[in-house]
Order: structure tokens, then sequence, then C-alpha cells
């Protein structure tokens, strides 16, 4: 088939070209349709169920809405798990789907088991969150008012009813979320001394201030022959309309308007977050949430032109500051890979052209490189893959490998043709000699190329985060492969006809071959007479690596240097927001003075959307560096973190730092942000939180951790308000009467809204701050009774300061706290964890009903590790397989999986020596390395066995000196393919090792045990195989000759 294949394309050479060429053009048009993005989306398929109750206690909120919420959508199709979170006034619940499962069809069901809760408090309605994931916060940008003149309540108005509004028309764009500033609100203050006289309380103002802000309709009249609609108006326009309104009658007719019982002032409504920009104050913040597959670059461009259009109706002296530019990471991701492929490229050329001497054949075998490159997109396209770091990374590591089945083939019948000049030969000859020199070669490569497809098999059988990480990089590797394949059998073939012409330099003329054979030869002579010294001398090498490979500490993935840091500090629950500025303010000033800081933006507490969850002890802070040039010299990544790390020392808030997209994911798909988690589950909250700081206590006194925190979920503070029964009911009052004027009286409650044109502001009923400051205050509250008496909630009820839950957390349904564990870079992620858990389970005696679960980056390790414990070996035999149907010998197999060990041998020290640690980006490192070997075994041993087996087909007898001069032929004249290909694949990763540039750390872990397997691989097989064919080649004569 293969061999057709050749023979067609090389008599139709000019047809194969132009079919060549209309699927790149077309390539390359489809190419402006692929999404570009920093990274594959890693966030699980989750759907996200909001609700508020405003003013309830997480406590509250867990028994009336989220356990109800996760207990009946647990039975949902697919779902893997369900995560609560309670927290004060509202609840989240994220729903965690099957990998592969459509977000639509999920939100569908979801949607479909919301509409069958009917148990929720009146006016509780859950909804979904918006059509996006973790890594949909593309874009976040502050409002600095230079003049002073404006205030953080209008700021706040002008990015909730001007900014965030035209944002979200943007296409591509599922949500804009505001943080920080003031949400401005109507509030009547109530005077209850007046309340009182006028025998009144909270619950009639409030039906009196909803009966008076109301507009209708009343259908049309018509008058002189034309129409006129009816409306009456009557919505409040201000201060004035609310005071005005009437709640009663007294006297002889007397009313008793709103303003009589209290003061209508605008004040901030209650709020779950603030902001603070460049440590200079609170800010008001926008965050653009992209929809769920989405080109990331085009949005955030569209929304940058919004901006650019908005600021021309901004107020003076108002500036939008971008604070986070997801742009900034793609541009410089897709940056880094194309100067890298590029770099590939040339270089690749640069080695054939200097091995081939011969301008048109090296052309021949190059061309189809960056045609294969441009051809591995259009898969792209169709499968609904994004351009990232990980797509693009999966070609720049085939390139050196995709080279290889045009350099053997065109070597071939460079070596076929050399010595002689095609212009004293026919047309018919040449192409002929080319035909067949490629079709001697077809077979073999295609095995080898197979072998190198199926070595990547495993990576497809990733699950999870790993599995959405490396698959399009696994996808676009055997994409490529696949491409150049094709195009060797095809296009190599049509364009050798057409361009492999004119004076061929014979190799043994060629400078850079001849001392190749002049340096190999006496080591091949050598290697081959000492073949069992030489043989044990490398079982020694792989034997003494064995240690190394068990020194070098394991982690899940090298953090993505997203080139901007987010730092996470967390305090004690209980912090009041005006506390959590004040640090955050203090945090912020810290950093700004770092020299390479261009801006840094912090929130404490959750924005205004669904995706995120952080309660207000919860610290995110941006840091956008300036450009690398404008650093102090010397000064890197780690070394700025190093330094703020030093700098940031508030006590009771230990530092996290961290990355955005990362952390984003992390958090919402497992509530972990830090390596290791430990999820402490049970029953009981006093229970699960005295664990968790029993376990802190243990894991901080192990050198190897850099920090650990549990959460003290128990530390909120409560006043509580508990009715005596008994001393109520004499009075005829019940819970639900008590509690309605709690609420209303405290709490204050939104009863109406007052419209003012396209914005809306609540209008709330309260107390004054005198009257609600201090226990002392509530205990004076007036409760009126059925028989118009009137008593003192004191009278009726105990009020106390208390401790409770400030959040409740759960998952599937069962309570449970966290226990985040930072540790030392030096120490691996599977040690660590393995001792941890050893130490912990020593020291700590957990209560009965709580269980723990360790989590986070070291589950997601596990994971792959235990799936590929099982799919490597499976596809290990298929690599026997294919590789025995090819040479239909077993020991041929044999001989062609010991360049296995041989590159491990490398792989392991490189690793080792620039402190790499094992992940599963090393791990895909070494399984392409498999594939690499296997096709360098193939050629070597297929050139041995071609030297041996042509003495044979001439009738020469089979002899140690004929086994010799074999060896020599097939070892020494063929060196120069051997030397192209690893050359080529070795050098071809050199651009992606010392790249430097943003997903450099990934596609460096991945690179690095290739490029030292190689090397080690290279010079082995160059050793071991002559010596192991030579005694293979000598036991078969032996056994010949004892029949």
């Amino acid at each position: 088939m293969i061999a057709r294949i050749i023979r067609l394309c090389a008599a139709k050479p000019v047809m194969t070209i132009l079919l060549v060429l209309v699927g790149a053009i077309l390539t390359i048009f489809t190419m402006k349709r692929l999404p570009l993005d920093a990274l594959p989306d890693l966030s699980d398929t989750q759907v996200i169920v909001f609700a508020e109750w405003p003013g309830r206690s997480p406590d509250l909120i867990e028994d009336q809405i989220t356990y109800p919420l996760v207990t009946t959508i647990l039975s949902s199709a697919k779902v893997k798990y369900v995560r609560g979170l309670s927290m004060l006034g509202a609840t989240q619940v994220i729903v965690v789907f099957e990998d592969g499962t459509d977000l639509y069809w999920a939100r569908s069901r979801i949607a479909e088991k919301l509409a069958s809760v009917t148990k929720l408090p009146q006016g509780v309605v859950p909804t979904l969150g918006p059509e996006a994931t973790g890594l949909g916060w593309v874009y976040q940008y502050a409002l600095q008012d230079s003049t002073g003149k404006h205030d953080l309540a209008q700021l706040r108005s002008l990015q909730d009813w001007n900014l965030r509004l035209s944002l979200q028309s943007i296409p591509g764009v599922a949500e804009v979320a505001s943080i920080g500033g003031f949400i401005k609100q109507y509030e009547v203050s109530l005077d209850p001394k007046r309340l009182q006289a006028f025998k009144l309380s909270p619950l009639n103002v409030s039906r009196a201030i909803r009966n008076g802000n109301q507009e209708t309709g009343a259908n049309v009249l018509e008058m002189g022959g034309t129409e006129f609609a009816i409306r009456g108006r009557g919505y409040v326009r201000g201060m004035e309309d609310i005071a005005a309104i009437p709640v009663t009658t007294v006297g002889r007719g007397r009313v008793v308007t709103v303003g009589d019982l209290g003061r209508v002032q605008m004040v901030p409504a209650p709020r779950a977050g603030v902001g603070e920009l460049d440590g200079k104050g609170e800010a008001v913040g926008g965050i653009v949430v992209m929809r769920i597959g989405e080109n990331a670059l085009n949005v955030i461009d569209r929304v940058k032109n919004k901006l650019s259009e908005l600021k021309k109706s901004l107020p003076e002296g108002i500036e939008i500051v971008p604070v986070y530019d997801r742009s900034d990471l793609v541009h410089r991701a897709i940056s880094t890979l194309k100067k890298v492929l590029v770099e590939e490229i040339l270089v690749v050329a640069l080695i054939v052209s200097i091995f081939l001497w011969h301008a048109r054949a090296s052309w021949v075998a190059i061309l189809p490189l960056p045609i294969a490159v441009l051809l591995s997109f259009l898969p792209m396209l169709f499968s609904g893959l994004t351009v990232n770091l990980m797509s693009l990374g999966g070609i720049a590591l085939a390139i050196g490998a995709m080279v290889d089945a045009g350099i053997i083939l065109v070597e071939n019948a460079h070596k076929k043709l050399e010595g002689r000049n095609t212009a004293d030969m026919s047309e018919t000859e040449r192409r002929h000699i080319i035909t067949e020199a490629m079709v001697e070669m077809g077979r073999p490569l295609f095995f080898s190329l197979l072998v190198i497809t199926v070595s990547f098999l495993p990576i497809f059988s990733l699950t999870g985060r790993e599995g959405r990480l490396f698959i399009p990089l696994a996808f676009t590797k055997t994409v490529s492969m696949a491409w150049a394949a094709v195009l060797a059998i095809t296009l190599t073939p049509a364009l050798a006809i057409l361009f492999l012409k004119g004076k061929f330099v014979h190799e043994d003329l060629h400078p850079i071959s001849r001392f190749l054979q002049k340096v190999y030869g006496p080591v091949v002579d050598f290697v081959v007479q000492k073949k069992r010294l030489v043989i044990t001398l490398a079982l020694l090498i792989v034997l003494a690596t064995i240690p190394v490979m068990f020194k070098i500490p394991s982690e899940f993935m090298p953090a993505l240097n997203e080139g901007t840091i987010l730092y996470m500090p967390t305090s004690v629950p209980g912090m009041s927001l005006d506390t959590a500025i004040q640090t955050l303010q203090k945090q912020n000033s810290i950093i700004k003075a770092q020299p390479e800081v261009s801006h840094v933006y912090g929130k404490a507490g959750r924005a205004a959307s669904a995706t995120d969850p952080a309660p207000t002890n919860m610290f995110e802070t941006i840091i956008t560096l300036k450009p690398e040039a404008e650093w102090r010299s010397g000064m890197s990544y780690e070394k700025i973190i190093a330094e703020l790390n030093e700098k940031l020392t508030i006590p009771g808030m230990p530092n996290i730092w961290w990355m955005p997209i990362q952390t984003r994911i992390e958090m919402l798909s497992t509530g972990i942000r830090t390596p290791v988690g430990i999820k402490v589950l049970g029953n009981n909250l006093e229970d699960i939180e005295k664990s968790s700081v029993e376990i802190e206590d243990v894991l901080k006194k192990m050198p190897e951790t850099k920090s650990a925190f549990a959460e003290r979920i128990g530390s909120g503070s409560y006043v509580d308000i508990n009715v005596k029964r008994k001393v109520a009911a004499l009075y005829g009052l019940n819970i639900s009467d008590i509690h309605s004027l709690i609420e209303s009286a405290v709490g204050g409650v939104a009863v109406s809204t007052a419209i003012e044109g396209r914005e809306r502001y609540a209008i709330s009923v309260r107390y004054a701050q005198d009257f609600r400051s201090d226990i002392e205050a509530l205990e004076q509250i007036v409760i009126p009774t059925p028989s118009g008496q009137e008593v003192r909630l004191g009278q009726i009820a105990s009020i106390t300061v208390t401790s409770g839950a400030s959040m409740i957390q759960s998952e599937n349904g069962k309570m449970l706290g966290f226990v985040f564990v930072d540790l030392d870079k030096s120490v691996g992620l599977t040690d660590f964890v393995e001792k941890a858990k050893a130490t912990v389970e020593k020291n700590v005696k957990l209560p009965t009903g709580v269980s723990l679960e360790w989590s986070g980056q070291f589950e997601a390790l596990q994971s792959a590790i235990e799936r590929l414990k099982i799919v490597v070996p499976s596809v290990l035999l298929l690599v026997v397989l294919i590789l025995f149907l090819n040479t239909g010998s077993a020991i041929e197999v044999s001989i062609i999986l010991l360049a296995i060990p041989f590159s491990l041998v490398g792989a392991f020290w490189l690793l080792y020596a620039l402190g790499y640690k094992m992940s599963i980006a090393s791990g895909i490192g070494l399984l392409a390395l498999a594939g690499l070997d296997a096709e360098t075994g193939v050629v070597m041993l297929l050139y041995l066995t071609n030297a041996y087996n042509s003495r044979i087909s001439e009738g020469i007898k089979p002899s140690k000196e004929m086994l010799n001069e074999a060896i020599h032929e097939g070892a020494v004249k063929r060196v120069r393919p051997k030397l192209m290909t690893v050359a080529a694949a070795l050098i071809g990763l050199l651009p992606v090792m010392w790249s430097s540039g943003a997903g450099s750390e990934v596609m460096k872990r991945i690179a690095a045990p290739m490029v030292g397997g190689i090397v080690t691989s290279g010079l082995l097989e160059l050793l071991i195989y002559p010596a192991i064919f030579a005694t293979w080649k000598t036991w078969e004569m032996k056994k010949v000759a004892k029949i």
C-alpha cells in the first residue's frame, strides 16, 4: 500500500504538489476562525447555582436553602459531586459533572431540578450562574478619579448602570461583575419613640412605602379624534417624595407621613466585598467574565474597544485602569511558541543541509516540514481545540521527529545517486532509482512513525485537569506526526522527482561523513571485539541511574508563570469590611513600592458574581508587573515573590502566592488554593474545626511545610435573640411576629425600589443607628401585642453575644472544613503527602464521624498515576506487537526496545541536574522519548540487518569476518542518516530549552527528558547495537554449526 502511494505520487509529481498547496491555502483561510487562548480550559464541566436570602446567617442558609438544593441536585445524571457554600445572606452550589458532559445539557438538567425544589423560603429564587467556567475571568479594571470630585457611590453607580451594561452587550461576554464602592440605597431611619407615640411599627411604614411608590395604566382616552394613553404616575423621585408618603391619620384627620416618623437619607447598601488600587484607597472595579467556548483574544479586544468608546462619555477626571488583562498572557504564550517553531524549523533545516551537502536534496527534505506544521492547524478547527500554549507545544515537540521520515527517504535516494551525475543517465532511470530508494524505506518508516504515534496514546487516557491540559498537546503532536508521515510518502517523492538532479557527492568525500566514519569506525571495531565488556558497562550505567531516579522529587505540574502574580492571604473569619480595606490598603502600598510592580489591585470578599465564592476574610490581590526590561538587574519572578514575602508579614495572615488562572480553576473545582489541601468531613462543625486546627498544628512542625492554615469555620460572631416562648405566649405573640419586627427594625428590609431613569435603588426601612447599636438598645425595641399593649424585646427574649459558623461548606451533603498546606519547593509532592499522612495519623485522633480526604494537586497527580499504571503497560504491549509485525522477529523487537532504558539514563540525569521535579509534564516527555527511541532503534537495526542480509543474498557464508564487515558497513557507512535523525530531533528541541517566555516552564519540563534521553540513547545505540547485533548473530552461527 505504502509502496503504491509512493510510486503514484512519484509518477504524478505536479498534481501531488498542487493538491498539497490547495490544502495549505485552505488551512491559511480557516486559521482565522481558530480561537486563541493562553491555556486549554482546565475547568470541570460545572454549573453554579446561586441564591440570596439577605440578612440570614450561614446556618440558616445551610438548613433552609443549601442542603435542600444539594440533596435534590445530587441525583442528576452524570454528576460527580456537589459542593455547597453557605455564607451570610447567600448560598452558592457548585455542581461538577463527569468529563465530556456538554455544559448546556448540564445547565438544562440543573434547571429542571431547580424547578422541582418547592420547599424553599418565600422570596428565595435560586438562579443559574453565567455560562462560564473558572477560566472565564479574562479582564479586570478599576475606576480611578484623579479630581476627587466623585465619591465611591457615584463611581459604583457609573460602573453598574453605564459600564457594566455596555460591556455585557458585547458578543462573548457572559457577565460583568462589579466589586467595591458603595451601592446607593434610600433608608428610612425610624425613631421608635415617634412610632410608639402613633402606635405604629416598622411594618406599617414598610406597607405605606410600597403603596406610595407605584405607577399604573388605565387604557386610553379618546379626545378630539386622538387616542391618549392614560398613565397613573406615582414613582418616588427622591428623598422628599419618600418623606411625604402618608402612613396613617390621627386626631382630626392629621396625616402622619414617613418624614414625621424618621429621617430619609441616602446610605450605602450592605456589601459583600471591597476593592483597593495601588495602596491609594478603596476603588470600584469590574470583572469581565467570558462565555465558554469563546475566543479569549477576540473578546478582550472587543472589551478594550468598547471601553475606549465609553471613556469619551465618562465624567471629567475618571480613568479606567486595567488591572488584569489575559490577552497579555495569550500574546506572550503564542509569541513564545511561534518563536520556538521558527527557530526549530531553521535549526533542523541547517542540520539537514550540512549533512546532505546538496541544496536541492536539502530542500526536498525540509519543505514538507513547514507545510506539515501548517496543515496541523486544520484538524484543530474541527476538533474544537483552541490555539494555545499546549496545542502549539505539541507541534513544537514533534518538529524534530516530523522531519525524520523525509530525511531518511531523501538520504537513501541521495545514497543511491551518490557519485553520479543525473545528467549522465536517462530520466526514466533517475526516476526509477529515486522511487525505489524511497519504496525501500517506506515500510519500516511507516511502522516507526506508527510507534511514535501509539506511544502517546496514554495521554489520551488522562482525565480531569491533567487530561484537559495535555490532551490538546497529544492531539496536535499526533496530528503533526500524521501529516509528516502522509507528506513523507506523497510530497517528498514528488519533490524528489522534480528536484533531485545534478551531481551527488559520494558520502566518503563529504567532510563531515568522512570525519564521522574515521572516528566511529575504530570504535565499532572495538565494541564488536569487546562486546561483553561494552554490554556490561552499559548495563552498569543503566543501574547507576536507578538511585538518581528515586532522588527526583515529584509534583503535579510545574507552575505556569502567567506574568501576573496573585497574592492570597487569608485571615481568621469575622473581619469587618472596614478592617479588611485598611489591611488591603496597607498590603497594596507595600507591594506597589516594589520597583517591578506596575499596578496592584486587591479585593476582600466577593464580587457581585455567582463565580466568586470568596468570604470577607479572603484577600485576592492581582499584581501586574512591568515589562522585564524595566526590572532591576538579576531580578526574576521568583526573586520578586521572595522579596514581597519578606516584606508582607502580617500576624495571622499566612502568605500564599499563586497565579490568577490556576487559582480560579482550583477554587471552583475543589475549593483548595494550595498544592495540598485536606478535606475534614463530618456532621458536626465543632468536631471539624477542632480536628482541622490540630492538623494545622501538627503539619506546621514539619520542616518540609512552608505554611499550613486551617479554616476557623466556627469563629463568626453573632448576636442571638432567643425568644422566651412561654413569656411571649402570655402576650399573644408568636415567633413569626417577633422575628418579622426584628428583621424590619434592626436588619432593614428593602420594601420597594426607586426608579431613576435606567438606575434602580432599593428603599429600606429600619430603626435609626442609635436605637440598634448595642444589646441594651435592642432590648428596648417595642413589640406591639394583639391586645394593643406594648412590650419590650428584652422582656420576652434573651439577647446574648455568641460565636458560630462564619461560613458552612459541604460536599455531597456532608459538611467539611479545609486545611491549606503549602510546601517547600525542594520537597516532592508525593513524598510530602506520604510523610504528612503518617504524621497526622500518629498525632491526631479524629472524633467519631470525622474523616479526612487529601486533595489539591496531589489528588490530581495520584489520579493520573493510577490511570497510567494501567494504560502504559497496555500501550507497551501494543508497541511490541507493531514492532513484531514489522520485523517478524521477537529478538529484533527486544533489541529495538533496549533503546528505551538507554534513553532513560540521560532523561533522569538531566532532570536531576536541572533541578526539575518529576511531573505529568516530564512523564509526557518520557513517553515521547520512548517513541523516538523505538524509531531510531528500528533505523539502526534496519541498516545492520540490510548489510548482513545483502551478503547472505550474495552467497557469502556467515563467518566472524563477514559479520564484522557487515556490522562495519551497517553501522559506520550508514552513520550519516542515523546522526541526521538524532541531531534533528535533539537540536530541534533546543529552542524549547532556551526559551524563556510565557509557558516555557511547562514546555521545558516536557523537552528536558527528551533532550537528555536522545543524547544517551543516540550514543549508547551507536555503541551497544553493534555489540548486541554481533552477539546475536554469533549465537545464531554457533547454533547452526551445532546442527
